[in-house]
C-alpha cells in the first residue's frame, strides 16, 4: 500500500501525523510526505521520505506583517478564535489551496497512492482523492467542531477551479477522521455532521533532542514553561519574563523555561532555582514535572495531558483559547486569556499557586492521561486503513 501524507505548510499541523506515518512504514507500507519546505524539513528530520512542492510559506512572516510593533497577537486583538466551529482558521488555508493543486496532482499521478492522509485544512488532498478515486483520511491537529462546513465552503469557493482541473462531481469528503484529542476534553461536533470520527492515541513528537543534564533527574516542584517559539518571535519575550518572575515568587517551585537561544539574552537574568534551556521535546522531561504553563498549542497541550499534568494556559493566537477552555471544562487547567492578566506577575503567580495546591486539578489530569492510554495506538489502526483501501 502506498500512502501519501499531505499537510498545510505548518509544522505543527504536520507533526501529529508522523507517528501514524511510521506505523504504516513499520507495517511494510510505502509512505511519502508531500508538501512545502515548511513540512518537508520536519519530515526528513523524522526519517520519512518526502517530495517538496512549492516554496516556503513562512507563517511567522505572514503574521508579523500585520502585527503592530511591540505587540503580541492577543494584545493587538488579532488572531484569537473562541468558537471551535468557526471558519476563521480555515479560510487562509482554503485560499492557499489554489496555488499548488496542479503540482500536487502531478506528483500524485506519478506516484500512485492507494490512500491519502492529510491535515483537514489541506483541501488539495480531497481534490487528489477525488481525481484518483482513492480514500482520504483526515488526522486532526486541532479542537474541531466545524463538521463538514469547511468542505461545503471549499466546494462553493473552489468548485469551478476543481472542475477546470478535471474533477467530476463535487469535492468528496474524507472517508474517516482521526482525532488524538481525548474524548473527555474534545467537545462533540454538530449532531450528524461530517464523516465518522475515530479516536487515536496521541504519540508525542515535536522533533528530536537530548535531555539537558539538569533535567535528567526528577526535582520536586518542577514546573515547565513552554510558551512556544512563535510566541517569543511575536514580541512575546516580555511574557516569558512575567511568567519567570511569577514562578520565582513561589518558594517551592523550580521553573524550567524552554526558549529559543536567540531570545535568552532578552529574557535577562533568572534565579538559581530557574533553568532556561533551548527547545527540548517535552516528552523528554515532562514526566519529572508537577505542572505546565503554556500557550495552548496543540502539541504542548496533548503532551501535557498524556503525562497527567495540571496546566495553566496563556493563549496567544489562533485556537489556543479554545484548547484552554476545553481543558478548563475538563477540570485539569486554569486559563488566563486576558493579556492584562497574563502580563501581571501577581495574577499569574496566584493562578500557579492554586493549580499546584488544589489536588482536584491533578486528579482530573491523571484521569485524562488514563483515558489517552486506553485509546488505540497508530499501529493498531493500520489494519483499519488497510481495510479502507481494500473496500
Amino acid at each position: 500500500m502506498r500512502v501519501l501524507f499531505m499537510s498545510t505548510p505548518s509544522p505543527s499541523h504536520f507533526t501529529p501525523m508522523i507517528p501514524l506515518a511510521w506505523a504504516l512504514r513499520t507495517a511494510g507500507h510505502d509512505v511519502l510526505v508531500a508538501g512545502q519546505p515548511d513540512v518537508v524539513g520536519p519530515a526528513l528530520d523524522a526519517g520519512l521520505p518526502a517530495a517538496e512542492i512549492g516554496d516556503t510559506y513562512d507563517a511567522l512572516e505572514a503574521i508579523t506583517a500585520r502585527l503592530p510593533k511591540g505587540k503580541r497577537p492577543n494584545q493587538a486583538g488579532r488572531a484569537q478564535v473562541t468558537d471551535p466551529g468557526a471558519l476563521t482558521l480555515v479560510m487562509p488555508w482554503l485560499m492557499h489551496t489554489r496555488y499548488l493543486m496542479k503540482e500536487y496532482l502531478a506528483l500524485a499521478r506519478e506516484w500512485g497512492p492507494h490512500l491519502v492522509v492529510s491535515d483537514p485544512m489541506e483541501f488539495s488532498a480531497l481534490f487528489i482523492g477525488g481525481m484518483l478515486g482513492v480514500p482520504v483520511v483526515h488526522q486532526r491537529w486541532d479542537i474541531d467542531r466545524s463538521g463538514d462546513e469547511p468542505i461545503r465552503t471549499a466546494r462553493a469557493l473552489l468548485g469551478a477551479r476543481f472542475a477546470r482541473l478535471g474533477l467530476r462531481g463535487e469535492l468528496p469528503g474524507p472517508s474517516l477522521v482521526l482525532d488524538c484529542c481525548p474524548p473527555s476534553v474534545r467537545r462533540a461536533g454538530p449532531e450528524g455532521s461530517g464523516p465518522p470520527v475515530k479516536s487515536l492515541r496521541y504519540v508525542p513528537y515535536n522533533g528530536v533532542g537530548t535531555v539537558p543534564g539538569v533535567l535528567a533527574e526528577p526535582a520536586p516542584g518542577r514546573v515547565a514553561v513552554s510558551l512556544g517559539g512563535l510566541t517569543a518571535d511575536l514580541n512575546g519575550v516580555p511574557l516569558f519574563r512575567t511568567v519567570v518572575d511569577a514562578l520565582e515568587g513561589l518558594e517551592d517551585v523550580r521553573p524550567v523555561v524552554t526558549l529559543p537561544a536567540r531570545h535568552h539574552a532578552a529574557l535577562g537574568p533568572v534565579g538559581a532555582a530557574t533553568h532556561v534551556t533551548g527547545p527540548v521535546p517535552l516528552s523528554l522531561f515532562l514526566d519529572s514535572c508537577a505542572a505546565v504553563v503554556h500557550h495552548g498549542g496543540t502539541g504542548t497541550t496533548l503532551t501535557s495531558c498524556l503525562y497527567g499534568l495540571p496546566q495553566l494556559v496563556l493563549p496567544q493566537l489562533g485556537n489556543e483559547s479554545v484548547w484552554g477552555a476545553c481543558l478548563v471544562d475538563a477540570g485539569l487547567a486554569l486559563m488566563l486569556a486576558d493579556p492584562a492578566e497574563q502580563d501581571d506577575p501577581a495574577v499569574v503567580r496566584a493562578a500557579a499557586r492554586r493549580l499546584l495546591d488544589d489536588e482536584r486539578f491533578a486528579v482530573s489530569a491523571r484521569k485524562v492521561a488514563q483515558e489517552m492510554a486506553s485509546l488505540p495506538s497508530p499501529a493498531a489502526l493500520v489494519p483499519e486503513l488497510e481495510a479502507l483501501c481494500a473496500s
